[in-house]
Order: structure tokens, then sequence, then C-alpha cells
């Protein structure tokens, strides 16, 4: 399958919403809120337009979307800057075909070009290893709310870039709206 990934356009929203929607329709760890989210965070300080990437399909239709945004990892002597990775959204029918994996390795790519150090990821304990991703706990970082250590993870982009991080991870406020 022919994928392309570009960066998500203005006039792309409508639509990348509509897919993100569809995406969560059927998840079980969902509030089916998740397009909701992705509006709030596009209009946010927090938003960084150039990783707000969307997967074409061989139509050129929007069939995917992830979003990495600014988030701080914070402790009572400092702030480090990092990203969150969420949502990454497929549209069913092309779920399981390597969309989402393709979407993921873009994104790194382009973060790492745009010289981000870190990503933070509230995701699958199984899948977010293969792309690197390790508990966020081994640094010493932690979510701002209870979840399972193994489903909260981090990937250096640069190695050593958490050697001396710690702290809690601070998301944006439209992450908890």
């Amino acid at each position: 399958m022919d994928i392309v990934i570009r960066q998500e356009r203005q006039e792309d929203y409508r639509i990348t919403e509509h897919v993100v929607r569809r995406a969560y329709e059927q998840a079980e760890y969902s509030d089916k809120k998740e397009h909701f989210l992705v509006q709030r965070l596009r209009k946010s300080d927090a938003f960084i337009p150039k990783l707000s990437l969307v997967a074409l399909d061989e139509k050129k239709e929007i069939v995917g979307h992830i979003l990495l945004t600014s988030v701080k990892i914070v402790n009572q002597n400092e702030e480090n800057e990092s990203l969150a990775l969420a949502p990454v959204s497929v549209a069913p029918e092309y779920q399981s075909k390597g969309v989402g994996k393709t979407l993921i390795r873009e994104a790194i790519q382009r973060a790492i070009a745009l010289r981000h150090t870190s990503i933070i990821v509230l995701g699958h304990k199984d899948y977010y290893p293969k792309f690197g991703f390790k508990r966020a706990d081994l640094w010493n970082i932690s979510a701002p709310f209870p979840v399972p250590a193994e489903s909260f993870m981090a990937l250096e982009l640069t190695e050593g870039s958490l050697q001396h991080v710690q702290g809690t991870v601070v998301y944006p406020k439209e992450f908890m709206e």
C-alpha cells in the first residue's frame, strides 16, 4: 500500500477530525472525543503545525493523522521540553495495514529534524516499544495522573537526552478539558 505522509493543512481539518472520530468509534479505551482534543490542541500554544501529519492513500484521501505537541517535564528545580504523541488515528478500513507505523516513524523523523529531544506517549505497552519507546519511569519521569507504568513511555530522540531529566509531565490544559 502506497501511503504518503504530509503536514496537515488548515483545509484538511474537517476531514482529519472525521478520520480521528471514526478511528476511535470502536476503541475499547477511548472517551470517543479524540477529535475534540485535536481541535483544542490546534488552537493551543502547544501546537506545532509541522508535527501535525496526515496519511494519504493512493487516491490522495486522508486515512490517518498523528499529532505531536509540546509538553514539559517538571520537577522542583527545572523544566525540560518534550513532545506528547497523541493521538494517532487511522480510519478503520486502513487499520492493521501499516498506516499507523508509517505515521509514527515519520513523526519521529520530523521531530528529530526540528531538533526536539524526546517524546512522551501513553499507549499500548506492546506497540510503542517497537519504535524505541521505554517505560518513562526508567528516567524517573511520571504522568500527572494514575496510569499503568508499562503504558507511560518515553523516547530519546538523541542519545542520552533524558539522562538528566526527571519529574512529572505537564500536559497542556487542552488535554484535560
